[in-house]
């Protein structure tokens, strides 16, 4: 992330109102300082970089593609082509933005205009407690891998 921390309510309150009409509590937590990357998100938190879950945006044959990913490896994206089929790549900032209405930096797994295709990573599973972006890059949200996966509809995948 580049410049100034991006606040926005707006997106975290859509990411709120995602997890209310999933049964879900609002675990959302607002920090002072940014968290754009799972390393940032860990030290913050006092958790292990794998139990951050990464809200990465993709595009798949020119579809958005959501993998949430733990924070301690890269997606492989060879991998998930081969998966799929097709290709996969990094999607530029715009595309998110526009697919998501949230930065690159604070996407959250839920909380977009639209429902996303979703890929989950099996080593999430790991964690009993995952923390993911809520929507801007101050805030952050906790969340059952469980609960993920069922909030997402998310396919799970090993993605690295």
């Amino acid at each position: 992330m580049t410049g100034t921390p991006h606040a926005d309510p707006a997106a975290v309150a859509r990411v709120r109102a995602a997890l209310s009409a999933a049964g879900l509590p609002d675990t959302v937590r607002t920090f002072d300082a940014a968290v754009p990357t799972a390393a940032a998100a860990a030290t913050v938190l006092g958790c292990e970089v794998g139990a951050i879950a990464n809200s990465l945006v993709f595009e798949h044959d020119g579809a958005p593609l959501l993998i949430l990913a733990s924070g301690a490896a890269r997606v492989d994206t060879r991998l998930v082509s081969r998966a799929l089929g097709g290709k996969v790549r990094r999607a530029e900032p715009g595309f998110v933005l526009e697919h998501t209405g949230q930065r690159v930096g604070g996407v959250a797994p839920v909380g977009h205009p639209e429902p996303l295709r979703t890929l989950l990573d099996v080593h999430l599973a790991e964690h009993p407690v995952l923390w993911a972006g809520a929507g801007d890059h101050l805030s952050m949200l906790s969340i059952a891998y469980a609960d993920l996966a069922r909030v997402t509809g998310a396919e799970e995948l090993a993605v690295r």
